[in-house]
């Protein structure tokens, strides 16, 4: 794993909530309305363009936004994706998660 995901993981696990970027990568912190919760995932960023959720809920996994990965199936996409602990790939040029197309 890459220091930059080392990085992005640790600011998700941020108990203060701090936005955090590094290069062409971003995490920002996103309340969905509920009230009694401060924050309820984090948005994750790759050069501007929204790639993930992580749920902050602790029981939800982080999900793909796949209408990005299917446009940037790059590598630094997929390797952003599989830090995150979604089972990103690229075959034969088509994005895959949990090795059906996206």
């Amino acid at each position: 794993m890459r220091k930059i995901e080392k990085d992005m993981l640790a600011a998700i696990r941020d108990p203060e909530f701090r936005n955090w970027q590094s290069g062409n990568t971003m995490v920002t912190f996103w309340n969905d309305g509920d009230p009694a919760v401060t924050h309820t995932r984090a948005l994750v960023c790759l050069h501007g363009n929204h790639i993930a959720n992580v749920w902050l809920d602790g029981k939800s996994k982080p999900d793909a936004n796949f209408d990005t990965f299917a446009r940037w199936p790059t590598r630094t996409t997929v390797s952003r994706l599989r830090a995150l602990g979604i089972n990103a790939s690229v075959r034969k040029g088509v994005p895959m998660i949990d090795g059906k197309p996206v």
